[in-house]
């Protein structure tokens, strides 16, 4: 009898144990806060779930040569540098110059990293060169290799900013932003900006999509105007959308920087517009029942922007992606953006977002006091 007695508190002294144990891990969890803009100095961030539970961060810039630098969180607050993962401008690279905008998918046990970049073959030298290309590794921190010694694709202009998106039917489609360079395009703004003696004329950047190939080798069919710039004036997206040229920033209308996700019959496409280098960048989304649309602008946009005439410090929020926590219910909206702190220098912010019961998406943000990490928990 005393032996069972023994072993009976024995297990329940144990039950205990673990039960606390538990519930400090999960207090902990629970109480997990952080600040933006997090000690990530990207541009372009990426943030990607993998299968291992834990995430990680690609980005322009950091200081990474001709390539990029990735870090890696198990909670998205406490980020680790893994270094750089991706070298380009290298024997057998088609890769030469200017890096930018890395996202990386998982997919049958590989990691393949898109990216943009100048193309070596340029006979007519083009200020601007760039191409879309894939690399692919074995792990997220790389090393990523080169899938081709050729761009992915080449249009006749030069692309930026590619974005995956996979159909519930297993067909994926490849998003991408033809940029502004010899794209002068006329609109009610540009006639204006003239009238005004501002600028001759308005180049603009178009996002356009195409269906992909599952294994990322090649395109298939021809890519699809999906989103552009406001023609007319009394376009309800044309004074957001706009600010860049009306301010006298520059004469340039950027439709760029597209995350594109499914939720339920409906895909939303998240885009940037405006300079990525000025106070302007900002947010806004389309929605379409069809990957290849047509997709139709939010009357809500922006629904990310600076917040320095409410009194805050941030300008220049955008290009953005999205991630969830790794129970898949809270959406959190990750992004570049600058503070007076920071000055010209890009930083990532994280800040909760969602689609209500409506299908309006929202973005709580941009914050730069502490943030409650919400379920956090596998």
């Amino acid at each position: 009898m005393k032996k069972k007695y023994l072993i009976s508190a024995f297990l329940v002294a144990c039950i205990a144990t673990t039960s606390c144990v538990y519930r400090t891990q999960a207090d902990k969890q629970e109480n997990i806060t952080y600040t933006n803009p997090l000690p990530v100095k990207f541009g372009d961030p990426y943030v990607l779930l993998a299968s291992d539970g834990i995430y990680y961060m690609y980005g322009t810039g950091a200081g990474a040569v001709d390539g990029f630098c990735a870090y890696s969180s198990p909670d998205l607050v406490n980020w680790k540098a893994e270094g750089q993962v991706y070298h380009g401008n290298i024997p057998g690279s088609w890769a030469v110059a200017n890096f930018w905008a890395p996202e990386v998918y998982e997919r049958n046990g590989k990691f393949y990293m898109f990216f943009s970049a100048d193309w070596k073959e340029n006979p007519t030298n083009e200020k601007e060169n760039f191409r879309i290309g894939v690399a692919v590794a074995d792990k997220p921190t790389g090393p990523f290799k080169e899938m081709s010694d050729r761009p992915l694709f080449d249009p006749g202009y030069p692309v930026i900013d590619g974005n995956i998106v996979e159909d519930s039917d297993g067909r994926c489609y490849l998003y991408f932003s033809r940029c502004c360079y010899k794209h002068p395009v006329e609109s009610e703004v540009a006639t204006w900006a003239k009238e005004q003696g501002m600028f001759d004329e308005i180049e603009e950047s178009w996002i356009y999509g195409v269906e992909i190939k599952p294994d990322f080798t090649a395109i298939i069919g021809e890519p699809v105007l999906i989103l552009r710039p406001p023609v007319t004036n009394d376009d309800k997206q044309s004074e957001w959308e706009s600010r860049s040229v009306t301010s006298g920033e520059v004469n340039r209308r950027w439709t760029e920087g597209s995350y594109t996700f499914k939720k339920g019959d409906t895909f939303y496409m998240m885009y940037s517009a405006n300079f990525f280098g000025g106070k302007n960048y900002a947010v806004g989304y389309a929605t379409s029942e069809h990957p290849l649309g047509p997709f139709v602008k939010s009357p809500d946009n922006p629904v990310l922007q600076k917040n320095v005439e409410q009194g805050g410090t941030v300008t220049g929020t955008g290009h953005n992606s999205v991630t969830y926590s790794l129970d898949g219910k809270q959406m959190y909206c990750v992004y570049h953006g600058r503070t007076q702190e920071t000055g010209d220098e890009r930083v990532v912010f994280i800040d909760k977002m969602g689609v209500d019961k409506q299908g309006r998406l929202y973005v709580d943000g941009p914050t730069t006091t502490p943030q409650k990490l919400e379920t956090v928990q596998k």
